[in-house]
């Protein structure tokens, strides 16, 4: 496996347009305090990152997509944001786990690669949290005529 860092830049740590935090004081563990990120917080921003990329048709593998279309068939139910997703969250650091339905057609490899970027910066930019890993399972393939033939295929029984 590998792991990918980035840096975060100071732009990102800003109170108000006239007050930049010390960056001593932008530390998740210092001497004024402790930060705590919730895992949850983590997987809704990898989540959001994940389905922002051109290709990813939908996250989770078949299982989590049958629960997630149960939920969204409940009145009041929506689509689950953290569907497919996994992180392991420290005190510093964060390791993410995604899977995915790739768009018929893209290339997988350059899918994965900008999944897991864009997972990576969005999550060092919002929390400061390093991310050493994240691993992308690719489910499924999604075609268009998959959505046609749900949508116009006969009851087998009247």
């Amino acid at each position: 496996m590998s792991t990918s860092t980035t840096t975060t830049s100071s732009a990102a740590a800003k109170v108000s347009p006239s007050k930049e935090i010390a960056p001593e004081h932008r530390d998740l563990v210092g001497d004024h305090g402790r930060t705590t990120i919730a895992d949850q917080v983590v997987a809704k921003i990898a989540g959001i990152a994940a389905r922002e990329i051109d290709g990813v048709f939908a996250l989770g593998g078949q299982a989590a997509r049958i629960v997630g279309r149960v939920r969204e068939a409940i009145p009041g139910g929506q689509q689950s944001i953290t569907q497919g997703i996994s992180v392991e969250v420290g005190e510093k650091q964060a390791a993410v786990d995604l899977g995915l339905v790739a768009e018929y057609g893209v290339a997988i490899h350059d899918l994965a690669a900008a999944v897991r970027s864009n997972v990576i910066s969005s999550i060092q930019q919002m929390t400061g949290l390093e991310v050493t890993e994240v691993n992308v399972a690719v489910h499924d393939v999604h075609f268009e005529d998959d959505d046609a033939d749900e949508q116009t295929a006969e009851p087998r029984v009247q």
